[in-house]
């Protein structure tokens, strides 16, 4: 009979790290990877038949890789902490265990900010790849958005994980600024070139893709702050870039 790991990656997360435990109680396995969290996430987490691996991310598909080579069974689920498994979901999840007709398995993610469901804009369903076979799998190892690569047909879960990655707006511009700067740094370690006029039609590209081609409107002022933060994300990754740029030249021309 298959059996089954839950491997959940923590950095602070003292605020949701019990729910997501909870919602998984009634797997084989449960890995925690936790990157020298400062708050009582570890506290927390040793309440729980977990094992605990302790490990600083660096790059971040290489830190999930790293921590689902650390499961014992051949099929994993991955969350982060401040998401949750459904009910439902358990049940799909294991009978697509045991009928191991596909490689991985792609789930749909029910986002929320605040108490709020976003449903349009490209949020949901907004699958991913999070149940596969260990040895089947593997995450590009790149800082930012990393793409995933299954060895074999990718099947597909009805069920949803529920996200709540974003307390308020506070919390998601904070998202957009940290993932900016990792976007910025991805373009200069891969030697892209970038003008402000790429910039610039990606900006307004993607504001106009995500409210109106992907009707984000429908969700109203979350819709438009999330398309209006989403054309805030490119300026910002182009211009931490320039700044990185002018840093690396300053320092490389310095005797």
């Amino acid at each position: 009979m298959a059996k089954l790991s839950v491997v959940v990656l923590t950095k602070n997360e003292e605020s949701c790290i019990a729910q997501c435990l909870e919602s998984v109680k009634w797997a084989d396995e449960i890995i925690v990877v936790d990157d020298e969290s400062t708050d009582k996430t570890v506290e927390i987490v040793k309440k729980y038949d977990c094992k605990i691996f302790f490990r600083k991310m660096d790059i971040e598909g290489k830190h999930r890789n790293w921590a689902y080579a650390q499961a014992r069974n051949q099929w994993v689920l991955s969350l982060d902490a401040d998401e949750t498994v459904t009910p439902e979901l358990k049940v799909e999840i294991e009978q697509a265990i045991q009928s191991n007709d596909f490689a991985a398995y792609d789930i749909p993610l029910r986002n929320f900010i605040s108490n709020y469901w976003v449903r349009y804009g490209g949020w949901y369903p907004a699958s991913k790849v999070r149940l596969f076979q260990k040895d089947k799998f593997r995450y590009e190892e790149a800082e930012v958005h990393p793409r995933a690569f299954a060895d074999g047909a990718c099947g597909h879960l009805k069920s949803d994980i529920i996200h709540r990655g974003y307390p308020d707006l506070e919390h998601f511009l904070n998202s957009v600024n940290r993932q900016s700067t990792l976007e910025a740094v991805k373009w200069i370690k891969t030697g892209r070139k970038m003008t402000l006029v790429w910039a610039t039609w990606r900006a307004v590209d993607r504001f106009f893709r995500r409210y109106f081609g992907k009707k984000g409107y429908k969700d109203g002022m979350y819709g438009f702050i999330i398309a209006f933060f989403d054309t805030l994300y490119q300026i910002l990754s182009y211009a931490k870039f320039l700044e990185m740029k002018k840093k690396n030249n300053t320092a490389n021309t310095r005797p």
